[in-house]
């Protein structure tokens, strides 16, 4: 459980924002690295995005599996020191882009390069016995997991509810068992991937904890329609008599949307989860909570009740509220796991009973300081008393912006005049030290923990944004941080805030 009554900061920063020579951030030297720069500035926390693999978009939000590691993430540093690469297998390495991803071209360089450290893991009997033991312990999981990757390799990416043929698209145990007997080798080396990533995440997580760093994580609470849990086992999800998902997930319409928003994942089967006893939850969190000290959950006002939209609508306008036994299911959990450590993204138009669930758990909830600057036509502000600074109660976790929010000097040069003198008046500074006057102010107001997303840190504009919502592009989850950025300027400044809000 997260101690509310610690001041304490951190840093957002995902793992592919990393600088590096390989086109994408890693779990290699640059991660330790900047674990020993959070260090130096006296923060506590490192938050990252969710680690799972992703498919069409990129998006970590809606990943290939919630219980896998992003093969792209293993560092071949590392794997070279560990003997399963040598420098000539690398070969050239293309000429990536300094400030951003480029997914299909790291993909078409990278796996072939992890396959065969793959491939030269699995010829080491020490490293089979040890796959072993992670098969054993992953078992709920990594079977369905590596042949839904072989499958999907087979069919070059096709949705397996489209596309596949229909054995193996319904997961028909048979066809299993001849995917695993015809393609054994494919399916271990997507296992012995899961491994080494493992290894490699759970090495940086140690060196974290010598600096005296928690690592943050993030959990989705819903999962991506073309998704190995979807295929695997369609039985967690809402169905119709054929079998097909019968509702996807969204948001009813808003002051910033008029037809809602449709996220199209398939919504749970509630009354199944509670007769197995949360099991696959229960997995799930243990899993997250193995490669991460604390979660983040996205969305957490889906524990009380989901907004079920019937699967084939158009937008999200005709959708229900459905309750959700969330008071069970966190005590399940608590049974299982023990205390969670976990904080609780309660944002958007929650009411009453979230709240309570959310403090009956004894959950962090999350402040938006962008959020307070919400303005009416004269330029002031609208409902201040929730998301501005001075009103943040100790029981919440402050932000200035995350992964779906512009960067703060993106945000403030979006505005228009009228706007901005009513910011610049209300932070008593000038545009210059915008982004430092709102960072401050979240610094020193009472919530119990802050954390700063890393573009904040840098002062960068609306280009180093990670996310806009409900797009699909080439810009989205794509940012990083150059090499030469986060400077020991950066960190003294960083570090000054930390210590004058007490919250070293």
């Amino acid at each position: 459980m997260i101690d509310l009554s610690r001041r304490s900061a951190g840093i957002l920063m995902h793992i592919t924002s990393l600088p590096g020579r390989w086109g994408i951030g890693d779990l290699g030297p640059e991660a330790y690295a900047f674990a020993d720069s959070v260090a130096k500035t006296g923060a506590r926390y490192w938050q990252m995005l969710p680690l799972c693999p992703t498919g069409y978009g990129n998006s970590p939000y809606s990943g290939i599996s919630t219980f896998a590691g992003n093969e792209l993430l293993i560092s071949p540093d590392l794997l070279v020191k560990d003997g399963l690469l040598d420098r000539s297998d690398i070969g050239e390495v293309p000429s990536f882009p300094e400030t951003h991803v480029d997914y299909s071209a790291v993909q078409k360089w990278k796996l072939p390069i992890l396959r065969k450290a793959a491939v030269a893991a699995l010829s080491d009997s020490g490293f089979r016995k040890r796959l072993d033991g992670f098969r054993n312990e992953n078992s709920f999981w990594i079977e369905d997991y590596a042949v839904f990757r072989t499958l999907e390799q087979r069919y070059n990416d096709a949705r397996w509810y489209s596309i596949w043929p229909k054995n193996e698209g319904m997961h028909e145990p048979k066809a299993i068992a001849q995917v695993l007997r015809e393609q054994h080798d494919q399916v271990g080396i997507w296992q012995a991937l899961q491994l080494i990533f493992n290894d490699q995440c759970m090495a940086l997580k140690r060196h974290c904890a010598s600096k005296g760093i928690l690592t943050i994580g993030d959990i989705p609470i819903f999962v991506g329609m073309d998704s190995a849990d979807a295929w695997a086992r369609p039985e967690l999800f809402k169905r119709d008599a054929q079998g097909h998902f019968s509702s996807v997930s969204g948001v009813p319409p808003d002051v910033f949307s008029a037809t809602g928003q449709l996220w199209g994942t398939p919504v749970y089967d509630w009354q199944y989860h509670q007769k197995t006893g949360f099991k696959w939850w229960t997995e799930r969190i243990r899993r997250c909570l193995k490669l991460n000290d604390v979660l983040r959950i996205d969305h957490f006002r889906g524990f009380d009740a989901y907004y079920d939209i019937p699967a084939g609508s158009e937008t999200a306008e005709h959708g229900t509220w459905t309750h959700v036994p969330g008071k069970e299911f966190f005590n399940v959990l608590r049974r299982n796991l023990g205390e969670l450590a976990i904080i609780a993204e309660d944002l958007g138009n929650v009411n009453q009973d979230v709240i309570d669930l959310r403090k009956s758990n004894g959950f962090p909830g999350m402040k938006i300081a962008q959020f307070g600057f919400h303005f009416l036509e004269d330029g002031s502000f609208d409902d201040p008393e929730r998301f501005l600074p001075e009103h943040y109660e100790q029981s919440f976790v402050a932000y200035t912006g995350t992964h779906d929010n512009d960067t703060t000097r993106g945000w403030f040069n979006s505005l228009d005049d009228v706007q901005r003198k009513s910011v610049l008046s209300y932070l008593g500074t000038d545009e210059e030290n915008v982004v430092s006057a709102l960072v401050k102010l979240i610094m020193d107001s009472c919530a119990c923990m802050t954390v700063i997303q890393m573009q904040d840190i840098l002062g960068l504009d609306g280009w180093a944004r990670m996310n806009y919502p409900s797009t699909c592009n080439d810009t989205n989850w794509s940012w990083r941080m150059k090499a030469s950025e986060f400077t020991e300027e950066r960190i003294g400044w960083f570090r000054n805030l930390i210590v004058t809000a007490s919250r070293l």
